[in-house]
């Protein structure tokens, strides 16, 4: 199933539906927001949603508060904003992990297109499939030439079963006929310092590995990507390497469904507005991503 490649269509449409019934638009906020955040703090999704949060606090003369509701691969945080009252106080800043590939692999006690309502998009991260530096591979046909010369004995890890760098993984092993071991991580950091200290031996990443990668400390052999990443652009992407990978990872900020148009009609405007800033530009630029 071509799922991750479409997950970009699929969040498009969804955030071209938001809407609702107008209610407390007009006296709306007059208490703190809360930023609900699926994964651990952190580089990557946490740091672009504190950004966002900040500068929204501003717009909107009032506190932003966040909470970092981990687990169950962002399952748990999802849930919690899908039921929580469609006031305008609490949203979600998410990948397309929880909201688009979670609904395709488990069972959940919320309809995420009936109960979550999409608000703006965040930003658009380029994947890129990092190895160790002492790995003896420099490309990605190289890495599936080492593993069918290693049936089993290589490892890689992701940010949890069933994330989009989990799948992006699986999707290589499959397309290539190899063998690896998974190992899930907490977080982006746990994958990120197993890396560096060599406890795996790669990893599909949204960007966190990115200063690493051009320390040195880290190497890149393929982007996960129509077309080539411009921070990156001597490495092919998975698809010149003939494998059918594809598939970007989005942020985007969601709020339970029911949420008053003009609620998101203005969140989505502070939000737009905020992501075309410098600094905006600047914390994405740092995971090659792109407003």
């Amino acid at each position: 199933m071509r799922l991750i490649g479409r997950v970009a269509a699929c969040v498009a449409v969804l955030f071209g539906l938001a809407g609702g019934p107008s209610a407390v638009a007009q006296t709306w906020p007059t208490k703190a927001v809360s930023i609900v955040i699926p994964f651990p703090p952190g580089p990557g999704l946490d740091f672009v949603a504190r950004m966002v949060g900040d500068k929204l606090s501003g717009a909107l003369g009032q506190p932003v508060v966040y909470d970092n509701r981990t687990g169950a691969n962002g399952r748990i945080a999802a849930e919690y904003v899908a039921r929580a009252a469609p006031d305008g106080y609490t949203l979600l800043a998410s990948s397309g992990s929880p909201v688009v590939v979670g609904p395709h692999l488990y069972k959940l006690n919320f309809d995420v297109g009936r109960d979550l309502a999409p608000i703006a998009p965040m930003g658009r991260i380029i994947t890129i499939l990092v190895v160790r530096p002492s790995l003896p591979v420099k490309t990605t046909q190289e890495l599936i030439s080492h593993m069918r010369a290693n049936p089993g004995k290589l490892n890689y890890g992701s940010v949890g079963s069933g994330s989009t760098l989990h799948i992006h993984a699986e999707r290589l092993l499959r397309a290539s006929k190899t063998q690896a071991t998974h190992i899930p991580y907490k977080g982006a950091a746990e994958l990120l310092t197993s890396l560096l200290g060599y406890q795996i031996d790669f990893a599909f990443d949204s960007g966190l590995t990115v200063p690493h990668v051009k320390s040195e400390k880290l190497r890149i052999i393929g982007v996960v990507a129509a077309q080539r990443s411009a921070q990156f652009p001597d490495t092919p992407t998975l698809a010149e390497a003939g494998i059918d990978v594809e598939g970007d990872a989005l942020f985007g900020v969601y709020a339970p469904a029911g949420i008053s148009r003009d609620i998101v009609l203005r969140l989505n405007r502070e939000i737009g507005r905020i992501m075309q800033t410098p600094e905006a530009r600047a914390v994405l630029a740092t995971f090659a991503a792109e407003v």
